[in-house]
């Protein structure tokens, strides 16, 4: 502060009454200001009162709990890769546009749209508008819904990418509410609401041109989620991929390998599942299938450890039992060496995916 600033400040004086003849009305209002004091207090003081009681009314377990398993479910705080422009999928894989698609207020998801490999030249130079009208080229679609954690750059899924777009394939990455650069934050409904926008959304705009709900582990749940109540709306998937599912996220999640360790803790798992209940966390692959007459094909692999075969044998056995049409569910199992995310590096993957939905489109 210089020696102006220090004057000028020295020369400033508290506010005081105004002058003669506003004094009764200056006076009357520092009155009312000093009786209506004590009730602010108070309205105050009843504020964080009820806070206190709504924070001790639960237990810790019920603050901690919640978030523990939100973010063990979902993950969606591991935004790996860093450092990637998602606004740019040109510098990760060819031939793909980026945009964002309003599900509703507050959530805008970001997508990554890759056209078939034999566009590739078509595409050079092209906007979003031209990829969107490509929708209707016949080639056909798959809505990927990807796992728990990172996003759409995510190696493995640009992996899985790039064989269906070499196979012929239009591919739409979603990056659920909450995850990459999507706005938002991950709840099971959510999920599923994204899930079924983006299916709409593309249905709206491919013509004729059939369109897949592919998902992978946590994403499977979304996809029988969404397909069910597409069902429901008479509107039936063209057809549906699990890659990697379970039967639900109850059953998932408590063999999940962070969770095994704490298995034999005594009130672990009646506490964990009561926190699931709360946030209403279920993804019933088990149930959701039971009302599904779409096309489902599930792929697993014999060494996944991460969700072990046997929920995708159970999970097939309880579909197949439901659909009346016994051709429409099949299961594929792929030889140990693809783990729980490599099934993209199978050298069948392509063909076992072609060959079931030509069939079942033809």
């Amino acid at each position: 502060m210089d020696a102006q600033d220090c004057q000028a400040a020295a020369t400033l004086e508290p506010p005081g009454p105004p002058a003669h003849g506003c004094v009764a009305a200056w006076w009357d209002m520092v009155d009312r200001n000093l009786r209506s004091f004590p009730h602010s207090c108070s309205t105050l003081g009843r504020k964080i009162a009820a806070l206190y009681d709504s924070f001790t009314s639960k237990s810790l377990k019920e603050h901690v709990f919640p978030p523990l398993i939100d973010m063990l479910i979902y993950f969606n705080f591991f935004k790996a890769p860093f450092l990637v422009d998602l606004k740019k999928p040109e510098l990760k894989i060819p031939h793909t546009v980026n945009f964002y698609l309003r599900v509703e207020p507050g959530v805008m998801l970001g997508i990554w749209h890759t056209v078939p490999s034999c566009r590739e030249e078509d595409a050079k130079g092209k906007d979003r508008c031209w990829y969107e009208a490509a929708l209707r080229d016949g080639n056909p679609i798959v809505v990927y819904l990807h796992g728990s954690a990172q996003h759409r750059a995510a190696s493995h899924r640009l992996k899985l990418v790039k064989v269906l777009s070499d196979g012929g394939f239009h591919v739409l990455s979603v990056d659920y509410r909450g995850f990459g650069d999507s706005t938002g934050k991950p709840t099971e409904e959510g999920l599923t609401t994204d899930a079924i926008r983006v299916y709409e959304w593309t249905k709206a705009r491919s013509g004729i041109t059939p369109v897949c709900l592919w998902g992978h582990s946590l994403g499977t749940g979304v996809a029988t989620n969404a397909a069910k109540v597409l069902e429901e709306k008479g509107c039936p998937v063209d057809a549906i991929v699990l890659e990697a599912p379970f039967t639900n996220m109850w059953v998932a999640s408590i063999n999940y390998p962070l969770l095994k360790i704490y298995r034999n803790v005594p009130g672990f798992l009646r506490t964990f599942m009561d926190a699931m209940r709360k946030d209403k966390i279920v993804f019933p692959n088990d149930e959701n299938v039971k009302f599904l007459s779409s096309p489902l094909l599930i792929l697993h692999g014999e060494d996944d450890r991460t969700v072990p075969l046997e929920y995708g044998k159970k999970l097939y056995e309880i579909a197949h039992n439901a659909y009346r049409n016994k051709e429409r569910v099949k299961m594929v199992i792929f030889p140990p060496g693809f783990q729980h995310n490599l099934l993209c590096k199978s050298p069948t993957l392509l063909i076992t995916v072609r060959d079931f939905l030509s069939k079942q489109w033809s």
